[in-house]
């Protein structure tokens, strides 16, 4: 049986990297959710995981929305802490499964933000400044240009997109899933311009200042830095994903298509960029389909 709370956790963390196989950033941040679990359950007074009850467990969560954590976020390291749970119990480590019953915040079902075609042009044409314009540029017309996740852009490698004349692009998405993702002639100009002005120095697009590659908190300072000289505020990576979605679905695209690119699991989880383009999707059906006519256009 494990006595202490910490090395259930470590032994967890290494379940995760050696037996799972999960990529470093998934262990990252479930290392990250559950030593904050950790040291709420010190204060607490709780030491070993046969004493964590559904209880305390709840306590956690009203004490990270309560610091000021969105309801997503604390029900991402809710999940973190079941995960944990269910992984002690399958161990035979707890009798009981407590976590396994308890219900995050209820999330709000807003819909995903994007910009405006114009306002996604100007950020990415006329945002990025200074000596590292070039590859700030290409930073962004990978972002929007082919709806990455932040942590699918940080570890590209130039490889991933071998020739590069062929604008295809290889992304390890969520679980470790390979998909493949064209790139149009603008993202192309500005991987060639940065390349010309950095030569590879390193098997990554984007190195890093210390080797390796360029962290997630440098690129989310690109896009809010590139936003405000812009004008525009509230802008994530996420944003340009979203704004990537909800461009390709107005011109047209299927909604198989814009699932396949963004690399989701779920077509439910697509489907929500139809709410966002709602109002395209109300003209094609006005135009498109013989129910939807007026009574001067039935035949």
């Amino acid at each position: 049986m494990l006595e202490n709370i910490w090395s259930s956790i470590d032994i967890y963390l290494d379940h995760l990297r050696f037996a799972r196989e999960s990529s470093p950033h998934t262990v990252a941040n479930y290392a990250i959710d559950l030593a904050q679990f950790a040291e709420f359950l010190g204060l607490q007074g709780v030491e070993r995981p046969t004493d964590v009850d559904a209880r305390v467990i709840r306590s956690f969560l009203r004490e990270m929305v309560g610091f000021g954590y969105s309801k997503a976020t604390a029900s991402r390291k809710l999940s973190a802490v079941k995960s944990w749970s269910a992984f002690l119990r399958a161990g035979g480590n707890i009798e009981f499964d407590h976590a396994k019953g308890v219900k995050g915040p209820k999330l709000s079902r807003s819909l995903p933000r994007a910009l405006s075609r114009e306002d996604a042009a100007r950020l990415v044409e006329e945002g990025p400044e200074g000596d590292r314009a070039c590859r700030d540029r290409a930073m962004l017309e990978l972002l929007y240009g082919c709806g990455l996740r932040v942590a699918e852009l940080a570890p590209l490698k130039w490889e991933d997109m071998a020739p590069l004349e062929d604008r295809m692009l290889r992304v390890e998405g969520k679980g470790e899933k390979e998909r493949l993702v064209p790139f149009g002639r603008c993202a192309l100009e500005a991987l060639d311009a940065w390349r010309s002005v950095e030569p590879p120095r390193s098997p990554y697009i984007f190195p890093g200042s210390r080797g390796g590659h360029v962290t997630v908190r440098t690129i989310h300072r690109v896009v809010t830095a590139a936003a405000a000289r812009v004008g525009l505020s509230d802008v994530t990576p996420h944003t340009l994903r979203h704004s990537f979605a909800t461009h390709l679905l107005e011109g047209g695209a299927s909604i198989a298509v814009v699932r396949e690119l963004l690399g989701h699991e779920s077509m439910l989880t697509t489907q929500r960029y139809l709410a966002v383009s709602g109002e395209h999707l109300r003209v094609s059906y006005q135009a498109a389909h013989p129910r939807a006519k007026g009574e001067d256009e039935h035949v």
